[in-house]
């Protein structure tokens, strides 16, 4: 295994992924009201943006946002079991990256098998800016999110 990966980095070129940290972690909810509760009243975070379309409540919880989306809504509706101890609680996790070269991220991830999902602007810890889904080997849907292109107030 670690040849293929060895072949395949080579083969890519400069892996122009670099992590800087989290951004959003997005979690699939059953009773919305009590999970604003928590982050909100305990974890002293605020309501940043309501978003009733999408199915989305999203809190800043110190420098990261925390997303919220009701299993039954748009976004948390994806035909996974609901959040418990059988059921998948995690929409999906976003990593923030340094830079942004798009075609270099495709080239990347498809010479390690990896599908690159479509770009899109999408909100973030700093702002709105580009980013791109993937999955992990596990199914998991992973955000790779570049630099802001406009602000947080959009």
């Amino acid at each position: 295994m670690a040849g293929n990966v060895a072949t395949h980095a080579h083969a890519a070129g400069t892996n122009p992924v670099r992590v800087l940290h989290l951004d959003p972690v997005v979690l699939r909810v059953t009773d919305l009201d009590r999970m604003i509760a928590f982050y909100r009243d305990v974890l002293g975070g605020t309501i940043e943006r309501v978003n009733p379309a999408m199915g989305l409540t999203q809190l800043r919880a110190g420098g990261a946002l925390v997303d919220l989306v009701p299993i039954d809504g748009p976004i948390g509706r994806d035909g996974s079991a609901p959040p418990g101890a059988e059921g998948r609680n995690v929409e999906h996790f976003c990593f923030r990256i340094e830079g942004w070269d798009e075609a270099a991220l495709r080239r990347w991830m498809l010479a390690h098998g990896v599908e690159p999902g479509e770009v899109r602007e999408r909100y973030g810890e700093d702002g709105f800016g580009p980013s791109m889904y993937i999955r992990d080997p596990q199914g998991n849907r992973v955000e790779l999110k570049g630099p802001p292109t406009r602000g947080l107030s959009g």
